[in-house]
C-alpha cells in the first residue's frame, strides 16, 4: 500500500472513497456540507471517517436482535485491528477507512473505541446517566472531531483536544434530541435515567408517545446541557490549529437546531426539527471563515 498522495488522483481505492462520499451525502448531509469547506485534497479521508461512523451507528437497523449487531460490531473491530476474516478490503467503508488510517497515520484506538460505544445502540435501556451520555457522545462524536483535525492537519498538531470533547458533546445532544421521535418510536432512549428519574419520566412513557410536562422539562435539561458545552467549545476555540478548523463546522449548526426546539408549540416527541438547506449552508460558511 503506498501513502501520500490524493486518492482522487488515480489510487485503487478511488472507488471506495467516492461510495463514502455518496454515503454521507445521503446520510449526514451536514457532515457532508461541511467536508466541502475542507481542502480539497483532504476531503476523501473525511468522508472516509464520516462514512465508518454512519456504518456503525447502522448496525441496529440492519438486525432484527442484539445478537447480530454484536457480531456485526466485532466485524469492525477485528477490521481495525488486522484479524477480520476475508476480504476486508472489499468492503469500501472498511477500505477506504484502512487507506486513511494509514496514509494519514491515524492512531486506531479511538475507532474501536467507538464501536465499542455503539453496543449501547443495540438495546433499549435507558442511558444511565448524564455522566454516561457525555462518555458516550465523546466517544462516537468527538472523536470525528479530533481525527478529522489530525486529518487536516496533515501530521502537524491539531490543537484543541478539549474544544473536540466539548463540541462532539453538544453536537451529539443536540442530534438525539432531534432523533427522539425516531428513537422513540422504535424503544430507544438516550435521554439519562436521572434525568427523567427528576422530572418523573419513565422509560414507558417516552416510547408509548405519552410524553407530557416531564418530558418537555427533561428536554429543556438536555438542551442547557448542549448548549454548556457549546460554550465550554467557544472558550476553548481559540486552542484550535487553523488548519483544523473545518472539523468542528458541524457545531454551527448546533445554535438553531437548539432554538428551533424551542418553538412554540414543538413536541419532543412529534416535530421534526431541520433548518433549511440554505441556512445550514451559510452557517457552516459564517463558521469556516472564522478559522482562517
Amino acid at each position: 500500500m503506498s501513502e501520500g498522495g490524493n486518492p482522487a488522483s488515480g489510487h485503487g481505492t478511488d472507488w471506495a472513497y467516492a461510495h463514502c462520499e455518496a454515503l454521507v451525502r445521503d446520510g449526514d448531509p451536514d457532515r457532508y456540507f461541511a467536508t466541502l469547506f475542507a481542502p480539497a485534497a483532504h476531503r476523501p479521508h473525511l468522508f472516509a471517517l464520516a462514512a465508518f461512523s454512519l456504518e456503525v451507528a447502522r448496525v441496529r437497523d440492519a438486525v432484527s436482535s442484539p445478537m447480530p449487531g454484536e457480531i456485526r460490531l466485532q466485524w469492525w473491530r477485528d477490521a481495525l485491528q488486522g484479524e477480520a476474516r476475508g476480504d476486508v478490503r472489499a468492503n469500501p467503508v472498511a477500505a477506504a477507512l484502512d487507506d486513511t488510517i494509514v496514509r494519514r497515520r491515524l492512531p486506531r484506538q479511538p475507532l474501536v473505541d467507538l464501536v465499542d460505544a455503539r453496543v449501547f445502540d443495540l438495546y433499549d435501556d435507558p442511558m444511565p446517566s448524564v455522566r454516561d451520555l457525555e462518555g458516550y457522545c465523546g466517544e462516537t462524536a468527538s472523536v470525528l472531531i479530533r481525527l478529522g483535525g489530525l486529518i487536516l492537519a496533515e501530521g502537524g498538531e491539531p490543537g484543541g483536544a478539549a474544544a473536540a470533547g466539548h463540541a462532539g458533546v453538544a453536537q451529539a445532544v443536540t442530534g438525539l434530541l432531534r432523533a427522539l421521535p425516531w428513537h422513540a418510536r422504535r424503544g430507544q432512549v438516550y435521554l439519562p435515567a436521572d434525568v427523567l428519574a427528576a422530572h418523573g419520566v419513565t422509560r414507558e412513557d417516552v416510547v408509548s408517545g405519552r410524553g407530557g410536562p416531564g418530558l418537555a422539562g427533561a428536554c429543556a435539561d438536555l438542551r442547557a446541557l448542549a448548549r454548556r458545552h457549546l460554550d465550554a467549545f467557544e472558550g476553548a476555540r481559540a486552542t484550535i490549529s487553523p488548519a483544523a478548523g473545518a472539523a468542528y463546522l458541524p457545531v454551527a449548526l448546533v445554535p438553531d437546531y437548539l432554538a428551533a426546539m424551542e418553538r412554540p408549540g414543538t413536541d419532543p416527541l412529534r416535530s421534526a426539527i431541520d433548518l433549511p438547506r440554505w441556512r445550514r449552508v451559510f452557517r457552516l460558511w459564517r463558521a469556516s471563515r472564522r478559522f482562517r
